[in-house]
């Protein structure tokens, strides 16, 4: 499989919005969408890694795909970084560059952390 950068990703779900999407949902119609996601994601990781347990007539061979659900999710945080003009790879950049200077030894000297 290729490797995809954050900036060929969003040009892929750009492309893909103007050949079947038609367009862009509203930015508040994706927040939406955006919350329905994370729901699934919640949902779903609940009842295979919490104390949750899948329904009696769903099936472990009709569970939906962690990965998939993930998936879903960042489809649609892509969708709304490209209609809001925000370039994912910088902000990435940029957010993994603040929380390494605010955090660089933080989680080391947090004792909640510590293997005892």
């Amino acid at each position: 499989m290729n490797e995809l950068t954050l900036n060929e990703y969003q040009g892929k779900i750009d492309k893909w919005v103007q050949v079947y999407g038609v367009r862009y949902f509203s930015e508040l119609t994706n927040l939406g969408i955006l919350m329905e996601e994370v729901g699934e994601v919640a949902r779903l990781m609940t009842r295979i890694y919490g104390e949750q347990s899948f329904k009696s007539h769903e099936a472990q061979e009709n569970t939906p795909d962690l990965g998939d659900e993930l998936a879903d999710v960042l489809f649609v945080v892509g969708c709304i970084a490209n209609q809001t003009g925000i370039d994912l790879e910088e902000a990435v950049q940029r957010n993994l560059d603040k929380k390494t200077a605010r955090d660089n030894t933080r989680h080391w000297d947090n004792p909640k952390l510590q293997n005892t």
